[in-house]
């Protein structure tokens, strides 16, 4: 009695088994939808950002530089005297503004201050390398 025991539940545990697989693999060769297209998509997604930090890039932080132009160069803060001729032309050009911050630039000119100004609009500086105001540009984010 004990051995036909065991041997049913063994063949119960296989059957069963055998219909969790089938279940699975009937499953993987459905026909997909939309749904289950869009439902794997997103979990990818997510499991693709919550268990790879490198695959989401730190969130720039303007207080340290600027971003990385197309030429591959990055923009750098601005120190010293080069600081504070940069923020004086700045100033100059944008009466009543605000310097964010003044760094090089990757886009063509040699420094720009990101700036304020008086009715809370930001303004880009842009500057030569003698700090003579070359461009403005008005709207976007700092």
């Amino acid at each position: 009695m004990m051995n036909r025991t065991k041997s049913l539940i063994a063949a119960g545990a296989l059957a069963g088994s055998a219909l969790l697989g089938g279940g699975a693999a009937m499953a993987a060769f459905q026909p997909a939808t939309a749904d289950t297209v869009a439902s794997t998509t997103a979990a990818a997604a997510a499991t693709a950002t919550t268990t790879d930090p490198a695959a989401t890039p730190p969130a720039h932080d303007p207080s340290q530089g600027g971003h990385v132009g197309a030429n591959g160069t990055k923009e750098e803060l601005l120190t010293g005297d080069t600081k504070t001729q940069a923020e004086a032309a700045a100033l100059a050009a944008v009466p009543g503004g605000t310097v964010e911050r003044v760094e090089t630039d990757a886009e063509g000119a040699t420094y720009e201050a990101h700036m304020t100004d008086a009715s809370g609009n930001h303004v880009t500086v842009k500057l030569d390398a003698n700090f003579a105001v070359t461009g403005t540009e008005t709207g976007g984010q700092h």
